[in-house]
């Protein structure tokens, strides 16, 4: 005998409700916490817009541009404002793909599972990344694939659903090349399990929607000598060296990425359906596995010759996080549980999330109010304190400008600079922290000294910004997380180098790490830029 469910308007008012809270929690984390090494650099992709860009399609800087007003509003809580919005439509999206496929106690597991997952919460949901909004085209779109795809009937319905699916696919690869994915999947199904739609033009058509998508990013690359696909290409070609420690790096980072508890119902939860378990049918089965499957084993295989980022194969969890919700509600449907359908009762899918609200809260207080010093410090050298103390790169900055403006302010009145002078850096990060924090809000240009690896965008940003002159002044801020030798990075460029002065960065009073203030003096006009405009670029 089916356990008891639940009406239709009471499961959505349950989702509703864990939709607000965690929208909440996400705006107030949103707004309270400095950006992180990545969200800074795409804020220049929504000051310098593009048909798209180095090393990513051009989504997220339009995502910003929206909700900011085209920075009209740039602060923190606007510029994340996107991934509260998408996280709040993804969890509602889950709910109801999971709803359709059994019913609407599975559409409460999948709400809570995905507001489980730290890379669909925490990494798309708070933070300003391509993840953002590739998340959201990418639940459309399987939201669509599975009106279509599954359907014993090719009507009308499932044609249109089968289009906007491949709308939803375009604008996923618009935010992060990632997203062709998806079209492997619906190729793989098609070819596999239904060859049906071979014969049918809608699912050309949604091809051809999906290429059409894509149009700014090929455009932008054709006239940049295809410089991203070749940087990206580069990035995850296989290396002849086979290392087993970015292969358990690659793992246990999506273990952690996708919350140990939920990576662990995921994984049972297909465990047990290759044993025979039968949770929906097996067409509806096959349009979910083909969505996840193929981008978590390419990226995994990947990991065993060189590095890889445990975040790549994130969206290949989403469709596997439907499929847990549904095998879990059947689950607890053979165990005859009285009252199953309280929230409650099935702790496997509230723990997930009990643990994700306790390890988020202790991440907010380690970066924001945690007097642990987690970086390497030497008191006979406070060049180096605080190196590597992955918490400090989202905090202090705001700290640095309000102490280091006012010295700068005073050198310019000395006449020791320029009022206009502009400050130079040696790597997109921490330089772009520099320039949102420091340099732009202060009406200084920052120019990054580097190759295509360290400075990416900045390439094109340099030569909008005029670059450096032979002769010019500039300042540097060199922050002991990531401290540079300013001599050796910049010694052989500039006449002198001067330091001006230090601050301290504190943290719940304790100190944390130091800014040095320089003065660079005379270029001497021999740096090599990386220059956009040629045909062969080498990136390194």
């Amino acid at each position: 005998m089916e356990t008891k469910s639940i009406t239709e308007s009471r499961a959505t008012s349950i989702v509703l409700r864990l939709i607000v809270i965690s929208s909440i929690v996400r705006g107030f984390i949103g707004g309270t916490m400095e950006f992180s090494n990545d969200e800074v650099y795409y804020w220049t992709y929504a000051l310098y817009p593009e048909l798209s860009h180095f090393d990513h399609p051009p989504m997220v800087g339009w995502v910003i541009q929206l909700f900011t007003f085209n920075l009209a509003l740039p602060y923190e809580f606007f510029m994340r404002l996107g991934g509260v919005v998408f996280a709040g439509i993804n969890t509602f999206l889950a709910f109801k793909i999971a709803s359709r496929l059994k019913d609407n106690i599975a559409g409460i597991y999948a709400a809570f599972l995905y507001t489980s997952s730290i890379y669909a919460s925490i990494l798309a949901g708070i933070f300003i990344i391509p993840d953002t909004p590739q998340t959201l085209f990418w639940m459309l779109s399987l939201y669509f694939l599975m009106e279509s795809l599954p359907k014993e009937k090719i009507d009308s319905k499932a044609r249109l659903n089968l289009v906007l699916g491949g709308l939803m696919i375009g604008l996923a690869g618009l935010s992060k090349y990632h997203g062709a994915f998806i079209g492997i999947g619906v190729a793989l199904y098609a070819i596999i399990a239904d060859r049906r739609w071979l014969k049918d033009w809608s699912l050309w058509a949604a091809g051809l929607v999906a290429v059409l998508c894509m149009t700014p990013v090929l455009l932008w690359n054709y006239g940049n000598d295809f410089i991203s696909f070749t940087f990206h290409t580069e990035r995850v070609t296989p290396a002849l060296e086979v290392r087993l420690d970015y292969f358990f790096t690659e793992v246990g980072g999506q273990i952690a990425y996708n919350n140990p508890w939920n990576w662990y119902l995921i994984i049972a939860a297909l465990v047990g359906i290759f044993k025979g378990k039968k949770v929906m049918e097996k067409k509806q089965l096959q349009v979910l596995l083909y969505n996840g499957l193929p981008l978590i084993l390419v990226f995994t295989s990947f990991a065993i010759f060189r590095r890889t980022l445990p975040h790549w194969t994130g969206p290949g969890y989403l469709p596997l996080i439907i499929i847990a919700a549904v095998y879990w509600r059947v689950k607890l449907i053979d165990s005859k549980a009285k009252n199953a359908w309280r929230l409650w009762k099935p702790r496997r899918i509230v723990g997930s999330t009990t643990f994700l609200t306790v390890l988020l809260a202790i991440a907010y207080w380690l970066i924001n109010y945690s007097p642990i010093q987690l970086g390497k410090n030497d008191i006979n050298k406070p060049e180096v304190f605080g190196e590597y103390d992955f918490t400090q790169d989202m905090y202090g900055w705001r700290q640095i400008n309000k102490k280091i403006i006012p010295i700068i302010d005073k050198d310019v009145e000395a006449g020791n600079m320029p009022k206009d002078a502009k400050f130079v850096g040696f790597e997109w990060f921490p330089g772009t922290h520099i320039d949102f924090y420091i340099a732009y809000p202060n009406h200084h240009k920052m120019i990054m000294m580097g190759n295509w690896d360290q400075i990416h965008k900045y390439a094109w940003i340099n030569e909008d910004r005029g670059g450096l002159e032979k002769g010019e002044d500039v300042y540097f801020i060199n922050v002991t997380n990531w401290e540079r030798d300013v001599h050796k990075q910049f010694g052989n460029y500039f006449e002198k180098i001067e330091e001006v002065d230090r601050v301290e960065v504190t943290r719940s009073g304790v100190l944390m790490r130091y800014a040095y203030l320089y003065r660079l003096r005379g270029y001497k006009g021999n740096y090599d830029f990386p220059n956009p405009h040629e045909k062969k670029h080498k990136l390194k």
